[in-house]
């Protein structure tokens, strides 16, 4: 029998494109979402969306502290450009009790004030994103990738040319390139491979290992790409 997911309490504090995505795809994923925002022309549009939401300055600690922080799972900081508000209502956050606090920056500078002030994690969407564009579009058999750690990744990559028809015991990729393949994505077959598996014309493969490998491969010389 499948477990069902325990629904999350979320707070979102801010009301700007990030934030307002972010909220909806929680209050989409069942959870149950409380927003916050400062701007009183947000309200009615804000309403529309969320059942539970507040009009409110979330720097004064009588606001933040009426919210019941403690209670929430994971509080989100989500404001734009204010960083002096940022830093206050995540610093506040922490003084109520908050279990678990992630907050927005949108410079590099920003992450290590809002570290030693207490966040426990700090999202820089703008960064991660153009990272991740610029890694798809400079290497155009890398479709997407998500980062592990500093040294390793996930990525989905196509079938080499060089692969199909050969299976993974024998290419031993592992010990030739240094990665896992961890999926097969073989029209709206997906699959987790074993040893025999052969590789067909237009896979999409699932891999980890370390970036400088992956990339090492992806970009070799006269290497094609099956299409």
């Amino acid at each position: 029998m499948k477990r069902k997911q325990k629904t999350k309490s979320i707070l979102v504090i801010g009301m700007g494109r990030f934030g307002r995505h972010l909220a909806m795809k929680m209050q989409e994923l069942g959870n149950s979402v409380m927003v916050v925002d400062v701007k009183e022309k947000l309200e009615q549009n804000i309403s529309l969306i969320f059942n539970d939401y507040i009009i409110g300055d979330c720097t004064n600690e009588n606001v933040l502290g009426a919210l019941g922080v403690g209670n929430f799972d994971i509080c989100f900081v989500t404001i734009g450009k204010d960083f002096e508000a940022s830093i206050v209502i995540t610093s506040l956050l922490k003084k109520f009790g908050a279990k678990y606090v992630v907050t927005k920056a949108s410079r590099d500078v920003q992450i290590e004030v809002l570290k030693k002030i207490g966040a426990d994690e700090i999202v820089y969407p703008e960064r991660e994103y153009a990272e991740k564009l610029a890694i798809r579009y400079n290497i155009n058999s890398i479709f997407d990738f998500f980062e592990l750690s500093s040294e390793y990744s996930i990525f989905e990559i196509a079938v080499l040319s060089d692969w199909v028809g050969k299976n993974i015991r024998m290419l031993n990729l592992h010990q030739h390139y240094h990665i896992n393949i961890l999926v097969v994505k073989s029209g709206a077959e997906v699959s987790i491979p074993d040893a025999d598996y052969k590789f067909r014309h237009n896979d999409i493969i699932v891999l980890m290992g370390k970036k400088n490998d992956v990339y090492n491969l992806t970009s070799s010389i006269g290497v094609d790409f099956a299409s």
